[in-house]
């Protein structure tokens, strides 16, 4: 199937991480002109085999701008980066400093890729991702900090921006993804066989994502011929995942 993404400018935030660098990999198989942004993983990045490569803190407003200026202009943003601090810490527990490093890590990086990329699409048509979490629909005890910020993604941001950027264009779309449990290199180092088979209790598919899963849902929703009438929507990427237990065992 023609996806109508051969020669679109793509930029994937995170793209050097697992779940961005095989989004680079996808939409590269399209036909894609792919930017992969990093924070310091330049080496990661341009082993991508991305056609541009570009740093940037993500949490800095004058260094997205920089970085859309450099290497724009963009006809679809994957905005994946984020991070997952591992340590379990209670809300009781929880300093405000860390609450607020994985708000901004997470929330404010997505919010600055979102305005820049919208800002220099202008009136083109375009597609942009965000990347949520189940965290956000569920809730996660012990990283209440991480699920604020994918739940506001998911939720108020998304449902803010997708009726937004019909004003500026008709045709320009929003959605979202949010993975369960995916191994990357943020949660190899808490995914043993006895973490896999507590939290598969809850999933029909009773495995944990790779990378790749949620790279085809980020690219199946950035097609205009996939997804050309899809805006606003969440796909859950967890395996049928449910608030309750499935399995005995």
């Amino acid at each position: 199937m023609d996806t109508g993404l051969n020669s679109k400018r793509v930029l994937v935030t995170g793209g050097s991480g697992g779940v961005g660098a095989a989004c680079v990999a996808g939409f590269l198989a399209e036909g894609a002109h792919v930017t992969c942004h990093f924070r310091t993983g330049r080496e990661r990045a341009e082993a991508t085999g991305a056609q541009a490569v570009v740093g940037a803190d993500l949490t800095n407003e004058a260094e997205v701008d920089r970085m859309f200026a450099e290497a724009g202009p963009f006809d679809v943003c994957a905005a994946v980066a984020g991070v997952w601090p591992a340590p379990y810490v209670p809300v009781s527990e929880l300093s405000l400093e860390r609450f607020r490093e994985t708000l901004d890590a997470n929330l404010t990086a997505t919010f600055l890729t979102a305005k820049g990329f919208l800002r220099q699409l202008g009136d083109r048509e375009g597609s942009l991702v965000l990347v949520g979490s189940t965290a956000g629909i569920f809730g996660e005890a012990g990283h209440a900090d991480y699920a604020a910020a994918k739940s506001a993604i998911l939720f108020g941001l998304l449902n803010s921006l997708k009726n937004e950027v019909v004003k500026f264009n008709p045709r320009t779309r929003v959605n979202a993804v949010a993975p369960g449990w995916t191994v990357s290199a943020m949660t190899e180092r808490v995914l043993d066989d006895e973490l896999v088979r507590r939290v598969t209790r809850t999933m029909p598919l009773r495995k944990v994502a790779v990378a790749e899963d949620v790279a085809a849902q980020i690219v199946a929703l950035s097609s205009p011929v996939i997804s050309g009438h899809v805006t606003g929507q969440v796909v859950t990427v967890a395996g049928g995942m449910e608030g309750r237990v499935l399995h005995d065992d």
